[in-house]
């Protein structure tokens, strides 16, 4: 069984900053990663793969010029070989042209019996690629995972979470699947895993490489135009209480003034 698990790029949030006098997030310099909710796809299908139920797990992920180096985690984690989809044409993509655009590269791959993805990804979470993606490939869906297994006969068993209920549904392969956080705990790779993520197999493919252009999977195709994404407006008044006993009693008396307390 061959596993695509699809990744993407993204900036690290826990470092995000925002500039105080326009309220824009300050995106220069910040780290990048790979996506936390697609790490647990990666982890499930190295399990599959170390418990003989896959060959060969390909990681399909899509970014900047450095996700060169950002795959290596994936590399490191299990995964056998990587593609990775960098162009300027696939920059803006919105959901739409995202799942387009792996929907490509997975044809071209061929030879897919599984494809796994993230509930949602990191920085937009619009949770649509996966339900996009498997109508474009025509193929029967898992949505929200938190078990899944490979079955005997060529089907995969998942329970999917949906709030209030948790539903057990089997699918025929080739299928797809995407997960939630509860699935696993993905691995941290040991030094050796990392050393030996620099000789795996890497391909990059490009807009021409795939017959598409940004007027089909890119900023050009997006049927989502952003209007702001500037942070909320907060006010402080920043006030410091430095003695601890009168501090907490002048803290209650001004939240009672402001109406946050009652009585």
């Amino acid at each position: 069984m061959h596993i695509v698990v699809c990744m993407k790029q993204v900036i690290d949030l826990q470092q995000l900053r925002i500039r105080p006098e326009t309220r824009e997030p300050v995106l220069d310099g910040l780290p990048l990663m790979l996506g936390e909710f697609e790490k647990n796809a990666l982890e499930a299908a190295v399990q599959f793969k170390e418990a003989n139920a896959a060959s060969k797990v390909t990681v399909l992920a899509g970014g900047s010029a450095k996700l060169t180096d950002t795959i290596k985690e994936a590399l490191a984690m299990g995964a056998d070989e990587a593609v990775l989809l960098i162009d300027p044409a696939f920059e803006g993509a919105d959901a739409g042209g995202s799942a387009r655009l792996l929907a490509v590269a997975i044809e071209k791959l061929g030879d897919v019996d599984l494809v796994l993805l993230g509930e949602g990804s990191d920085d937009e979470y619009s949770g649509q690629v996966p339900s996009r993606l498997a109508e474009l490939l025509g193929l029967p869906q898992i949505t929200y995972a938190r078990e899944l297994e490979v079955l005997d006969g060529g089907r995969v068993r998942g329970v999917q979470d949906l709030e209030d209920v948790l539903e057990t549904v089997e699918a025929d392969l080739p299928a797809l699947v995407s997960v939630t956080s509860e699935l696993n705990e993905p691995r941290l790779p040991p030094l050796t895993a990392i050393l030996k993520a620099a000789s795996k197999p890497v391909q990059q493919w490009s807009a021409a490489d795939l017959g598409v252009s940004e007027e089909t999977v890119g900023a050009g195709a997006a049927e989502v135009e952003v209007l702001s994404n500037l942070a909320p407006e907060q006010s402080r008044k920043g006030v410091i209480y430095e003695d601890v006993e009168e501090g907490v009693t002048e803290l209650v008396k001004a939240l009672r003034q402001e109406g946050v307390l009652d009585g």
